[in-house]
């Protein structure tokens, strides 16, 4: 175990930690990961790659912690002595952060500098190199200033989870310049999959596609439907993450499809492939409205392709196609058992 390389995530929990988690074990990578305390188990993306840590093959260890807590987090760092830190964890609801906009700050914003000081204290008393990753968001570039967007342009944030973004972003970038210290941002444009949590539109309208289907729900209720994005597909992006902490030089990438689909879009080819006309089933709901819309986003990848050699591997439609399907599924395996527990 001690040849291992050994990395540290927050937000395993997550979309891109569970799958994050997957691609470093499958590099024979010891995992660690720190999740929040719960009354109830929110583990679920990641139940297929947990082994109990009596368990003498076990590579996936759980500690329970929160960014916005530095004493545990300087503990775990102690504890675990990783390699890499992947800081994944947040309030990533860019609607909820209007409701809360200082919980959002604290643990997207502040949260990060906790970690960044921890790894910099940790790296001076030891002399160990900690390579550090730093997960931004499109939703830094907001009202753009140039399309599309890349490392180069210049942030303009429309939310408080967008600000704290990019406050943790120039964080991250002045710690690597002050102290040496390893760390990139990655700055990602909308990646989704059947993990997505259910809260969000691509999985809120797949998940609808699949219960409409299925009788069990007549109407899906949204926002903005002009809203343009560029989607990838999460197992991509995760990929990037782990490449930018492999390079000789720490640096900050874009990362996404150069392409952008509206809403709309996404609803037409959910819908169409399971032979529905969206229009009979969508209602406008303003509830769902931001206070501030973000209308356009599409992201120039070259550099990562030029200097990390990341390409994504799934189209946006295969994308769609691909969450309808797992949706389907879920809802098929729950009728079964379902049937099996009358």
């Amino acid at each position: 175990m001690s040849q291992r390389k050994r990395a540290l995530i927050t937000g395993i929990t997550g979309q891109d930690g569970s799958y994050l988690g997957e691609l470093l074990l499958e590099k024979n990578y010891e995992v660690h990961g720190i999740i929040r305390r719960s009354s109830s188990f929110n583990t679920d993306r990641i139940e297929h790659i947990y082994q109990d840590s009596h368990n003498p093959d076990a590579r996936l260890f759980l500690h329970y912690g929160d960014l916005t807590d530095g004493t545990t987090l300087r503990r775990i760092i102690e504890a675990v002595k990783p390699l890499e830190i992947y800081n994944l964890g947040a309030q990533s609801h860019v609607r909820v952060s209007f409701d809360s906009p200082e919980y959002t700050v604290d643990a997207v914003g502040l949260g990060t500098l906790r970690l960044l000081e921890a790894i910099r204290d940790y790296q001076q008393r030891t002399g160990i190199e900690v390579r550090f990753y730093q997960a931004g968001s499109s939703e830094m570039f907001g009202k753009v200033q140039e399309v599309p967007q890349k490392e180069t342009t210049p942030f303009y944030p429309r939310s408080p989870y967008s600000c704290a973004k990019v406050y943790a972003h120039w964080q991250t970038i002045n710690y690597r310049e002050s102290y040496n210290l390893f760390a990139c941002n990655g700055i990602l444009f909308n990646h989704e999959s059947p993990r997505r949590g259910e809260t969000f539109v691509t999985r809120k309208i797949t998940r609808a596609v699949a219960r409409i289907l299925a009788g069990k729900q007549k109407k899906l209720y949204l926002g903005n439907l002009d809203a343009k994005r560029d989607w990838g597909y999460a197992k991509d992006y995760v990929r990037a993450m782990w490449m930018m902490l492999q390079q000789e030089e720490a640096n900050d990438y874009v990362i996404a499809t150069n392409e952008t689909h509206s809403i709309k879009e996404f609803l037409e080819i959910a819908f169409t492939y399971v032979n529905l006309n969206w229009q009979d089933y969508v209602e406008f709901d303003p509830r769902y409205l931001r206070p501030t819309e973000v209308d356009l986003l599409i992201g120039d990848c070259t550099k990562a392709r030029e200097k990390l050699g990341w390409k994504p591997s799934v189209t946006f439609t295969e994308l769609v196609y691909l969450m309808v399907d797992s949706d389907m599924k879920a809802l098929e395996k729950v009728a079964i058992l379902g049937n099996g527990f009358d």
